[in-house]
């Protein structure tokens, strides 16, 4: 059974940073809570990498508090109690994978074992293999057990599933599901915007260095008007695109798939024009179409500059 998710572990409040003439972060303010996983969203230059920086105490704030299990994040007390999946990882190409989770594990005070930190991230058959003579997705399984060897009680993600097929993804969901339920706290930085809706408990939109929605995946849908009608029907697609109901129209195999905001006159016209459509299925937005809609002002003004 998941924890309940109350008890902060980590905060930024009215944190700014520049980068000379550019502004990273503007009165920034985040919390990072137990139990919970948070997608950390946004287009490039957002300043989703200042702020994960500013967590990890690489870099510092000019105004505001980074607090990290209620310490400096440069306390080194409070950094053994995190685990790190940065998107770029250099590691020595000649040690093996249970080479380089032993080491890991050496920094920790409790940290989990060699065999269990594999199994984790499902890389208990590579164990004898050279990190450098891996594929990529399988490298990224491994920054993943590098992560979580030291029990972390807050993972930071960044990227994690790059370079993974669809098999490797799942199963570092489950394990991201696992190290939920034991009530650590996730950070997921992706693109994949499909992956944090299917794991976030709370996700936060970001531009021009502040957030502008937070919520769970559900509340940031109800924010968007738009729905999607799937239906399998006679009717040509150029000319259902055409109606004054449909804001956009493809075809996805033999259905066609309609966003609208009127969901109910889009239905009653399909149903009236066409008495042999099936397999009509309605939708709420999806998160990517949430995250285009909420970036799209903000992304178009000019007045804010960022850097990370």
């Amino acid at each position: 059974m998941r924890h309940v998710a109350n008890t902060a572990l980590a905060r930024l409040h009215g944190v700014s940073k520049h980068y000379g003439p550019l502004r990273a972060l503007n009165g920034f303010d985040l919390e990072l809570r137990s139990g919970e996983l948070l997608a950390l969203l946004g287009p490039n230059g957002a300043g989703k990498t200042t702020a994960i920086g500013l967590l990890l105490g690489l870099i510092r704030a000019d105004t505001g508090s980074v607090e990290l299990f209620g310490h400096d994040p440069q306390n080194i007390a409070a950094r053994r109690q995190i685990g790190v999946m940065l998107q770029d990882a250099q590691l020595p190409p000649t040690l093996r994978v249970g080479e380089l989770i032993r080491l890991t594990t050496s920094y920790y005070p409790n940290p989990r074992s060699v065999l269990e930190s594999a199994e984790l991230a499902g890389v208990a058959d590579l164990l004898h293999r050279p990190y450098g003579k891996l594929s990529g997705g399988q490298q990224r399984r491994v920054q993943f057990a590098l992560a979580l060897c030291g029990r972390p009680r807050l993972l930071f993600l960044d990227e994690p599933t790059v370079g993974m097929d669809i098999d490797a993804r799942q199963k570092l969901w489950a394990a991201i599901r696992h190290l939920i339920a034991e009530g650590n706290a996730v950070v997921l930085t992706t693109h994949y915007l499909e992956e944090a809706e299917a794991l976030a408990d709370r996700v936060c939109v970001m531009a021009h260095g502040r957030v502008i929605s937070e919520g769970s995946v559900d509340a940031l849908r109800a924010r968007i008007a738009l729905k999607r009608v799937w239906c399998s029907t006679r009717l040509p697609l150029g000319d259902v695109a055409a109606w004054p109901e449909v804001v956009e129209a493809r075809s996805d195999g033999e259905r066609l798939c309609l966003s609208t905001e009127y969901v109910e006159l889009l239905v009653r016209r399909l149903l009236a024009e066409d008495i042999t459509l099936s397999s009509l299925e309605i939708r709420a937005a999806g998160l990517s179409e949430v995250f285009t809609e909420l970036t799209r002002d903000a992304q178009a003004s000019p007045t804010m500059a960022e850097a990370a």
